[in-house]
């Protein structure tokens, strides 16, 4: 490897990914300026100088029958995408989040003598923990973005790293509604309500009809409510823009690519599962999580017992206790959102408390990640050339 400039090769395959992609490749780049970024990336690792082979989006797909309808798709890709990387060689690979995907690239990889790094470790503390003993044969390093989970994989014999999470570094809490409001043009003195349904047009599709009927559901409750919602792409306008003319209910402002923003103007949030739990957390707006995948896909997970009965919001995983509602599936009603944005709304010694635990699970994730990562990376990296 020449030191100075090694190629590094990395996939990420969802809005979340593509954000911690961006802010690695600008660590690494100050650690190895001149190095060349390629693989699979959206708009902010591009942004951020990787030459992008694909584009992310070509992997967002959630849903076991889902992605089964995607296999040849994905299969033929990943096939492509294998031979290019091997052709090359890489002085690192780093497979960010997408296990699904990644990880069976690793194991080819690495077994071809190319270092690997898994970035985002597999939720295997919460479903298909068996999974944990591929990460050890797909993974020279897992980079964890959470404490608790290094302790996981000393079990198993896994290196793994507590680095941090980036968003943590980024996003402060926020104590001004009002500018954010008046920032977004909405109505400055208003209670406000946040809706973020995703990023995916298949969650999208799932939690528009919900969270819709719970905004109409509250403002019939409250009058004076205003809500606004987030939207991340055009393919998720269309979708939510056709469900509120279905439901006769055009009383949500659409905010585009400004999440940040919608949460720290709302006096609560309802939130689908993800990382968008964690950014509401941590700009410290009390939230609801919903989520839903389809009936097939939850009956097939249930049965195959690859669920467990814990929590599946980040926020309440980082606290080891029950601070936000989740309601998934069939508890992901408009009426059971409504009344349980109600709940945070009425209750300011509720609030406050949560607020307080949000401040310290903060606290706990802020470590300058992407610099401690790019850390780790290059670690391995002067091993491997040792």
């Amino acid at each position: 490897m020449d030191q100075g400039a090694p190629t590094i090769a990395l996939v990420a395959g969802e809005a979340s990914g593509d954000q911690l992609g961006a802010a690695l490749i600008e660590s690494l780049q100050r650690k190895y300026p001149g190095a060349r970024f390629v693989g699979v990336g959206g708009r902010q690792m591009q942004a951020a100088g990787m030459d992008a082979w694909w584009d992310a989006k070509e992997l967002a797909v959630m849903g076991l029958f889902e992605v089964l309808s995607h296999f040849p798709r994905l299969f033929k890709l990943r096939s492509e995408l294998k031979r290019r990387l091997l052709e090359l060689r890489p002085d690192v690979f780093i497979g960010i989040d997408a296990p699904d995907f990644n990880l069976g690239l690793e194991i080819q990889l690495r077994r071809q003598g190319i270092p690997t790094v898994h970035y985002v470790s597999p939720t295997v503390w919460i479903w298909r923990k068996r999974r944990v003993h591929k990460i050890a044969r797909a993974a020279d390093l897992v980079l964890c973005l959470f404490p608790f989970e290094p302790d996981f994989y000393k079990g198993f014999n896994v290196p793994a790293t507590f680095v941090g999470h980036p968003l943590a570094d980024q996003i402060a809490a926020d104590n001004d509604p009002v500018a954010a409001r008046t920032a977004l043009g909405l109505e400055p003195a208003a209670s406000t309500v946040a809706l973020l349904p995703g990023s995916r047009v298949s969650e999208v599709s799932r939690l528009a009809e919900p969270m819709i009927e719970a905004a109409r559901l509250l403002v019939n409750q409250r009058p004076g409510l205003q809500f606004v919602c987030a939207i991340a792409n055009p393919e998720v306008r269309l979708v939510f823009e056709e469900t509120m003319e279905r439901f006769a209910f055009t009383g949500i402002s659409l905010v585009d690519n400004q999440p940040r923003k919608v949460i720290a103007a709302a006096d609560a949030v309802i939130c689908a599962s993800g990382t968008a739990t964690l950014e509401t957390m941590l700009v410290n707006r009390p939230l609801v999580m919903t989520y839903r995948i389809s009936t097939a896909s939850f009956q097939l997970l249930k049965q195959l017992r690859l669920i467990r009965p814990q929590s599946f919001s980040l926020p309440n995983i980082l606290a080891g206790e029950t601070l936000i509602p989740e309601l998934i599936q069939t508890d992901a009603t408009g009426e059971k959102l409504a009344a349980a944005i109600l709940d945070w709304l009425d209750n300011d010694e509720s609030r406050q408390k949560l607020q307080q635990r949000f401040l310290e699970l903060h606290e706990q994730l802020e470590c300058n990640a992407s610099e401690t990562a790019a850390a780790a990376i290059g670690s391995l990296l002067e091993r491997d050339q040792a």
